[in-house]
């Protein structure tokens, strides 16, 4: 990888089949061929589209002249693996018969349809893309990542196991916070971390089972391969990578489900701690909740985000950062954004028994939480 994508800046994160691309593209212009890959899909989505295709746009003229969107592909190894691929053909020559070939689920036969350019995102358009940008383009609150917690499982805690803890331990009480996961948060499910931030030496000392359990991390971090996480057990109290916000923020769960018309945000305060399967907006208010929670941002999430097989990945760098928000807004208009906002965060709560993964089921979501949504939909259009 490193002698194929000499001087391509940030190469680092390109998947391996990308060499394949670079090389094929130095022989289809030395020779006037065309070539077509089967790979993974992770190439046409997130981070990676600007820095490849860029390259082969670029440095290589390369033209894409036909492309199959993500299907599922099983492969003949043991255990019959499937993975999900796109098949992309390219070359010098900007050929007139372009055709991009569509699935409407990934199990499904394609549909083909002719197109006057297919860019790097395998969609008809002009060849642009999203490259990752470390502050938004728009005056936003800045969005951050979780805690990374490097604890090999040892501060995490479900209910009964906190139950069972706390009874052994009663001063252990104070130290116990909810965490969220993606998948906590999203299935409704209930967790807990042991947070010792804030603990001082002398309450640490009265408690043998918190002790245990900060020796067991300490233990962990240094058994790693990593330097970096030798050196965060010295500090065992601590989260490896400590990031929590300090006023009430914005939940951003970075996987969701690619069936959900829309990704469902949340509102906590401090108290809850994040893991880093989500991603915060510290200093988030309802007009901001209102532009995330719309089809708008939603057609831009699925457009340049990255995949986890077909799942969306939000990211900071791709997503977020370069998201064209609405300028010159009246105050009228953001009212009504931020009304709208507010009735959709109302009508969630009319149902407590059922998890977000539920509402925003794609067959399952509540008629008035769809309709307050639409609403939302057209204040922000």
């Amino acid at each position: 990888m490193e002698r194929v994508m000499l001087g391509v800046q940030g190469a680092g994160v390109l998947d391996y089949v990308t060499a394949w691309y670079i090389k094929a593209a130095q022989l289809c212009k030395e020779n006037e061929i065309r070539c077509a890959f089967v790979s993974t899909n992770s190439i046409a989505q997130g981070e990676q589209v600007g820095i490849l295709w860029g390259e082969l746009f670029g440095k290589y003229q390369m033209k894409i002249q036909f492309a199959h969107r993500t299907f599922a592909w099983s492969n003949e190894a043991k255990g019959n693996a499937a993975v999900h691929c796109v098949i992309i053909g390219f070359g010098t020559q900007s050929i007139d018969n372009k055709r991009i070939f569509d699935y409407e689920n990934i199990k499904s036969e394609p549909v083909e349809r002719k197109v006057k350019n297919i860019n790097s995102y395998l969609v008809e358009g002009e060849n642009r893309a999203m490259m990752a940008r470390r502050k938004p383009i728009c005056s936003v609150p800045e969005i951050i990542y979780g805690n990374k917690i490097v604890d090999g499982g040892y501060y995490l805690f479900t209910d009964d196991e906190k139950a069972s803890f706390v009874a052994a331990e009663p001063i252990a009480a104070a130290y116990f916070k909810p965490i969220l996961s993606g998948d906590e948060y999203l299935n409704g499910k209930n967790r807990w971390v042991l947070y010792l931030a804030n603990i001082n030496p002398t309450e640490l000392k009265k408690s043998r089972l918190i002790q245990e359990r900060v020796k067991l991390v300490a233990e962990y971090r240094q058994a790693s391969t990593k330097a970096a996480t030798q050196t965060k057990a010295l500090t065992p109290t601590l989260f490896a990578e400590p990031r929590q916000p300090k006023t009430p923020f914005l939940l951003v769960p970075r996987t969701s489900s690619e069936l959900r018309r829309y990704i469902p945000f949340g509102f906590f305060t401090p108290n809850y701690i994040v893991n880093d399967s989500c991603l915060a907006l510290p200093n988030a208010d309802l007009y901001l909740f209102g532009q995330l929670s719309c089809l708008m941002h939603m057609t831009w999430v699925k457009y340049v985000c990255g995949r986890l097989e077909s799942r969306l990945r939000y990211s900071n760098t791709i997503v977020y950062n370069n998201y064209p928000f609405p300028q010159n807004v009246t105050e009228a208009q953001k009212q009504k954004v931020t009304d709208c906002a507010h009735k959709v965060l109302e009508i969630r709560t009319l149902y407590p028994e059922s998890s977000l993964a539920d509402l925003y089921d794609a067959l399952a979501m509540p008629p008035d939480l769809v309709k307050a949504h639409q609403a939302l939909d057209k204040a922000v259009d």
